[in-house]
């Protein structure tokens, strides 16, 4: 049996209806008296603007009255004066009559602007709330009730920030979880909130395990907070997932990306390569490898030709000498990096044709924030790459990276 409603909730129902009808019909008031306002001052402005003339000479008249009474003026001067004033007031009135009666038509002696104008003053009052109503009525909801925010929390149908909220709700009532953390974390990735995906993504291994997907989920959302580095804790997070899945597509190019970005070219093209064998056709991520295959590749090809006896060891400070430093206190720490940049310049000096050391001294001296360093490191390194080369493209791209001037025009 249907559920009959109770008498009173009809009752409630019918005043919020009578109510939500009321607001709109004082609404479409307002908005007709605005939209009349402007109508009804130019249907009284046609009214009297042709006797505008003839209200100043009869102001001119009774001013030239009292002043006669006053003595301000002569009698004889006044007599002239009202003559004249009342020869232009016939004037001026008879000019009105004619400009009146030209612009008065046969039609109910309406003239054609006030017509327009009163069709207009039509449209607004009854036409413009019949095309409303039957809008509203026919793409609106007039039976739908209003739905407060925990209405739209329990269905939030396709809203993302509804989603988040009511996951996060859940979440605080139950801060254990694991599943919650998993469906949570993707969506915080996807929305650009990087540091709240980090979050989620350590609690969902944490309480869940590790997994390729939280892994490198969460390696990935430490790469876009970063701007694209791939930092130490990230390759930690992607290399525990390749124990894993040694096969995952994603862990395997920001390792290579991060290898690239430290200067290893040569172990960079390896890797890149390594995916491009192992992919099957057509993957989706191939189009990118390639691109960095075939920069590494060229630039690979240029350092061999410019300098094919290079040294292998360029005596700089690499990614894990400076982890090794960083039990010792921040003086040693600092000194001994600055003694292995220092060498690393001298070979440079020696031997400038080697773009894996331009590369890592320009990011050590960032490291350090020796800027002005940094800038001149470029610049000789420039001096050895020219930028429109692809050595002195990969150059131009790092300093970019690292927030350092190049010294040219956006």
């Amino acid at each position: 049996m249907a559920e009959v409603p109770h008498p009173r909730a009809e009752d409630g129902l019918e005043r919020l209806d009578m109510l939500f009808w009321i607001i709109v019909a004082v609404m479409t008031a307002a908005v007709a008296a605005l939209l009349l306002l402007p109508l009804l001052r130019a249907g009284r402005a046609e009214a009297v603007a042709g006797d505008y003339d003839a209200e100043v000479y009869r102001d001119q008249l009774e001013e030239l009255k009292r002043d006669a009474r006053t003595g301000l003026i002569a009698p004889e001067e006044a007599e002239l004066a009202r003559a004249e004033i009342a020869r232009r007031l016939l004037a001026a009135s008879a000019k009105a009559e004619r400009t009146r009666a030209e612009r008065t038509r046969a039609v109910g002696g309406m003239s054609a602007h006030g017509r327009t104008n009163r069709l207009a003053q039509a449209a607004v009052i009854v036409v413009l709330p019949l095309v409303g109503l039957c809008l509203y009525l026919n793409t609106g909801s007039p039976e739908l009730p209003d739905a407060p925010l925990s209405a739209r929390i329990a269905n939030p149908g396709d809203d993302v920030e509804i989603l988040i909220a009511q996951a996060e709700r859940q979440l605080a009532a139950r801060p254990d979880d694991g599943a919650g953390y998993d469906v949570l974390a993707p969506i915080y990735y996807r929305s650009g909130r990087f540091d709240d995906a980090i979050s989620a993504f350590s609690n969902a291994i944490r309480l869940n395990g590790p997994s390729p997907q939280r892994l490198g989920g969460y390696a990935e959302s430490l790469i876009a907070r970063s701007g694209g580095l791939v930092a130490a804790e990230a390759r930690k997070a992607l290399e525990q997932s390749l124990v894993l899945q040694p096969e995952d597509p994603r862990a395997r190019f920001y390792l290579a990306l991060g290898l690239e970005q430290d200067g290893k070219a040569t172990e960079a093209l390896t890797a890149f390569r390594a995916i491009v064998a192992t992919s099957p056709a057509g993957a989706p991520w191939l189009p990118l490898v390639n691109q960095h295959v075939a920069a590494l590749a060229a630039s690979d090809k240029a350092l061999a030709d410019k300098a094919p006896a290079a040294p292998a060891t360029l005596g700089g400070p690499d990614a894990a000498a400076i982890a090794s430093a960083e039990a010792m206190s921040t003086g040693d720490r600092r000194q001994m990096i600055e003694g292995m940049v220092a060498s690393l310049a001298a070979k440079l000096k020696e031997e400038p044709a080697n773009l894996e050391g331009w590369q890592r001294i320009i990011r050590s001296y960032a490291v350090l924030g020796e800027t002005a360093k940094a800038e001149g490191a470029l610049r000789d390194g420039l001096a050895a790459f020219p930028g429109d080369g692809e050595g002195g493209r990969q150059l131009l791209a790092l300093a970019a990276e690292l927030g350092i001037d190049t010294g040219r025009a956006p």
